[in-house]
């Protein structure tokens, strides 16, 4: 397939000759354990993605989510995740067994400065730490622990330029796209309609959360 590109970034000095170079503010701002204010953005938070790749580097991102405060600092240069019920694909979890680099960005809503960790990660099942994740009576059966290796806050200028956090920039409900339509067009399932797609959409959220 022909690419629709035909002038490249070749090189890192290329790269810069266009970008330039960061600040010293920038570049002092990376820290390699998690501080207090780190430890506070991340009780705060409920949401995160989880960037990972496999032995071959192709890469994927995952969103984590829960009550804030999910995502447990253990000390200062570890901390574990907790793994919910999903679609059973495993996309991070195999990526981490091939390759434990992973990227992780925490956020929090209303607020446009986001929080990049990124280390080695493991896939843990300590018993007594599963048992600190548990919710409604349910433990997970595995959790990820991410040793840091830097962390740091990111600016906010993506969420003001897309207003993410600004309700009144948002579309309204019935112009957004359907998953189940999504879902029913992409996987061409057999007796299945975007109908049968949306209630199991549906039960899915209602009673398997935990």
């Amino acid at each position: 397939m022909n690419k629709p590109f035909k002038d490249f970034v070749q090189t890192e000095e290329e790269l810069r000759k266009l970008i330039g170079f960061p600040s010293e503010l920038v570049e002092r701002k990376i820290i390699t354990y998690l501080d207090q204010h780190c430890e506070e953005y991340i009780s705060k938070s409920p949401f995160l993605v989880i960037a990972s790749s496999d032995s071959a580097g192709k890469g994927d991102v995952s969103p984590r989510g829960d009550m804030p405060g999910f995502v447990k600092v253990l000390n200062e240069n570890y901390l574990i995740i907790p793994e919910r019920p999903g679609n059973k694909r495993i996309d991070t979890m195999r990526n981490i067994l091939a390759n434990p680099n992973v990227g992780l960005l925490f956020m929090i809503p209303g607020l446009g400065e986001t929080l990049r960790v990124n280390g080695n990660a493991y896939l843990v099942k300590d018993v007594d730490l599963l048992e600190q994740m548990s919710v409604r009576g349910r433990t997970p059966l595995l959790c990820i622990g991410v040793e840091v290796e830097e962390c740091y806050i990111h600016c906010a200028k993506a969420f003001k330029r897309s207003s993410l956090w600004e309700p009144s920039s948002w579309a309204a409900k019935e112009t957004l796209p359907s998953a189940a339509k999504i879902i029913f067009d992409h996987a061409r399932l057999p007796g299945s309609s975007t109908e049968s797609i949306e209630e199991r959409l549906k039960e899915g959220y209602s009673k398997r959360l935990y």
